[in-house]
């Protein structure tokens, strides 16, 4: 397994270690409800230093990147970010990921920890003109510090203006006396806060800054079980659970990020998807009866046929119910319409509903 550079710091405050993406990471430290609920009341931070970074430069750049991606970087503004996808051939998904702008002609894409090579290779499969790519991943941290009052913990340490940051823009400067780094509002846990990205020779002075700073604010370090309730409330897909190599975009539900104002990967097929529907749609599930939905477990409809997936399930701490997300047949798709989830041996009741669950304010 690979470690993070903060790994060490982890262990040392008797986190609950396990294997995620090929690196060794913090799953909880004192449990994920008490960790789920101090981000969604307070602060706490999370080491997501395994995630990938690349950096897309000069010209060309932008043309690549619409090319391979589903949303639109042609909108994006300096210092401003988009969620988008990388379409496959087949109309699946190679992956989920992050565009940011940073300069004129120079993006960094952030990609999922386990997908680095694979999304490399499919991009640089496509990069015909020779564009310049650099592979930032390993010498990249990068903390989410996530929670109410995580900017005004996290304004402490820097000039750039985190209080007044809108979501998906982003800032680069000095920050807890280190140059380079850039702090963005992106965050995955609908709680808000700020993403800091630097060079792993500033981790151990950015760790310590943020603790520091954090400290008149109850500030937490919080593992990756909490952060996948978290972003489980708010109804956003975990690459691997919900979405992959087999799942379209328009039925995942993220017919927002793919724009059919240009041509990308398989640009003409999504769009019949999304013109003639599709046979399954990724809908939010809340159990009627007393069991939690978990990925693989199958839906049923009222003849007792199997008619989908469940994709990811969890007891949700803010609500109190189980609640998950799973890929049904479309005419079972609506809110409101009850279906049934094998659990062991029974199949249980469950509500279609609209996400997010949580709503936050």
């Amino acid at each position: 397994m690979k470690n993070t550079p903060f790994t060490e710091n982890h262990i040392a405050l008797g986190a609950k270690m396990a294997e995620f993406a090929g690196f060794n990471m913090p799953i909880s430290y004192t449990g994920i409800n008490e960790e789920h609920h101090q981000v969604r009341n307070s602060v706490g931070v999370f080491d997501v230093s395994h995630m990938g970074e690349f950096i897309v430069k000069g010209e060309g750049a932008l043309e690549l990147i619409n090319r391979v991606t589903s949303n639109d970087a042609t909108k994006l503004a300096i210092h401003q970010a988009q969620y988008s996808c990388l379409p496959n051939a087949t109309g699946g998904i190679v992956d989920d990921l992050l565009v940011y702008r940073v300069e004129e002609n120079v993006y960094m894409l952030v990609v999922n920890a386990g997908n680095i090579d694979k999304d490399w290779n499919w991009i640089q499969q496509h990069n015909t003109a020779n564009v310049e790519m650099q592979n930032i991943s390993d010498r990249t941290a990068l903390l989410a510090v996530q929670g109410p009052k995580a900017t005004a913990a996290m304004q402490k340490l820097t000039n750039m203006d985190l209080i007044n940051m809108k979501y998906y823009t982003f800032d680069k400067g000095v920050f807890a006396g280190c140059e380079n780094v850039v702090v963005s509002a992106t965050g995955y846990t609908g709680a808000g806060g700020v993403e800091i990205y630097f060079d792993i020779k500033d981790a151990a002075t950015i760790w310590k800054a943020v603790f520091e700073a954090g400290a008149d604010f109850d500030i937490k370090p919080i593992g990756l079980g909490a952060r996948d309730t978290l972003r489980l409330e708010m109804g956003f897909c975990l690459y691997g659970n919900d979405i992959d190599d087999t799942t379209s975009p328009i039925e995942a539900g993220l017919g927002w990020i793919t724009k059919f104002t240009k041509e990308f990967t398989n640009s003409a097929n999504l769009k019949a998807h999304k013109e003639n529907g599709t046979a399954r749609k990724l809908v939010g599930i809340k159990m009627i009866d007393r069991g939690i939905p978990r990925h693989g477990y199958e839906v049923k409809n009222d003849a007792n046929e199997t008619i989908g997936v469940v994709t990811s399930g969890t007891q949700s701490p803010s609500l109190g119910s189980a609640i998950g997300m799973a890929y049904v047949s479309s005419d079972l798709a609506k809110p409101g319409a009850v279906i049934g989830i094998a659990i062991r041996d029974k199949v249980l009741k469950a509500e279609v509903v609209k996400i997010p669950f949580y709503t936050v304010g």
